[in-house]
């Protein structure tokens, strides 16, 4: 049978596993407010701006593609 200091430890370790689990907000990232952007117009006429991804190969991509 576990020690009560233990079994409190053990229990302060998921309380804080947990708790910090849940940190951060949910939804899309933001782009950096000086990213490159492009002006997009839609099928039905509609403007979006979308921000250009740089094109920075990996070390790696020539054994995976």
């Amino acid at each position: 049978m576990p020690s009560p200091i233990r079994a409190a430890a053990i229990a302060a370790t998921l309380v804080l596993a947990v708790g910090l689990s849940a940190c951060g907000r949910r939804g899309p990232l933001e782009p950096p407010p000086d990213a490159p952007t492009t002006t997009v117009t839609k099928a039905d006429g509609t403007t979006e701006k979308k921000v250009v991804k740089p094109n920075r190969p990996f070390v790696l991509d020539g054994l995976l593609n």
